[in-house]
């Protein structure tokens, strides 16, 4: 049983930097925190089945085609509301949570609500790790956030884009002096975000179902995983993402799955007490800044 419990906290970690990958990109890159997140995670579920059951379009087109789309409505939400708010952090936060609510409750209203709403697994098959069976699904989520994580890391120190994603992170006004435009860098970033969201989605919903209510769970568990890591840190988003994964699966195991949201609170009520910017945040301390 400890075999399988790490196994599976292996996967549940990976499932949570994946989650947390698109907001954390954003908000290191704009500073824009995308409270819209968790409607752009359900949309993409949602979009895909739409795309397969009405549409009949065939899966291994449907993936790329809605990451495309979830891309265009995050930079559609920088060019027509967030570039009239941008530098003003709470009317940011106001504007994205009230596009997601809109956009969580459309689906409500519109009838997507019950458990026939899922997406195929890319692979139906399994294998046994010594006394624990494991099925592809899950090995895949691994694999893709490994290739992820390092596909990123190339993309920001070796492409055009993503140097000056750093240039705009690592000081807005210098890269301005340097013709870097910081809105449309913002708006690539609030697209890229998008596409993160949409593939973590298309990879992890298929082992449950659509739910308009995981909307507000992924948010929050996003959001869990940034403030413990800390916002804008992707090696804290890492180190976050395993902390939390572990002690979610233990919890799960030993003291019952609906500890586990409990276990998520805990952590940022202990980290916002202990160290309010987070394991690896660069934002300033208190006493720094009197």
């Amino acid at each position: 049983m400890f075999i399988g419990t790490l196994i599976y906290s292996l996967v549940n970690s990976v499932i949570l930097a994946l989650v947390a990958l698109g907001f954390n990109i954003t908000f290191g890159i704009s500073n824009i925190a995308n409270f819209a997140y968790g409607a752009l995670y359900i949309l993409s579920g949602f979009g895909v089945w739409l795309l397969l059951t009405s549409l009949k379009i065939p899966f291994p087109l449907a993936v790329p085609l809605m990451l495309l789309m979830t891309a265009l409505v995050g930079w559609l939400i920088y060019r027509f509301i967030l570039i009239r708010l941008h530098g003003m952090p709470i009317s940011e936060v106001i504007a994205t949570f009230g596009i997601g609510l809109a956009i969580l409750e459309l689906f409500r209203r519109l009838g997507f609500v019950g458990y026939k709403f899922s997406i195929p697994v890319f692979v139906d098959a399994g294998v046994n790790l010594g006394p624990v069976y494991l099925d592809m699904q899950r090995i895949l989520i691994v694999a893709i956030g490994i290739i992820l994580t390092a596909g990123l890391w190339a993309f920001t120190h070796h492409t055009k884009i993503g140097l000056a994603f750093r240039g705009i992170a690592q000081d807005e006004r210098t890269a301005l002096c340097f013709g870097i435009d910081s809105d449309r860098v913002a708006a690539l970033s609030m697209a890229f975000g998008g596409a993160l969201c949409a593939l973590a989605a298309i990879v992890i919903l298929p082992l449950g179902t659509v739910s308009v209510d995981a909307g507000y769970e992924i948010l929050l568990e996003a959001l869990a995983v940034c403030i413990v890591g800390g916002l804008g840190s992707s090696v804290g988003i890492i180190v976050a993402a395993f902390i939390l994964g572990t002690a979610q699966t233990f919890t799960a195991m030993y003291m019952g799955p609906h500890w586990m949201m409990i276990v998520t609170l805990i952590a940022i009520l202990a980290i916002l007490v202990v160290k309010p910017s987070g394991l690896f945040g660069k934002q300033k301390e208190l006493e720094e800044r009197i």
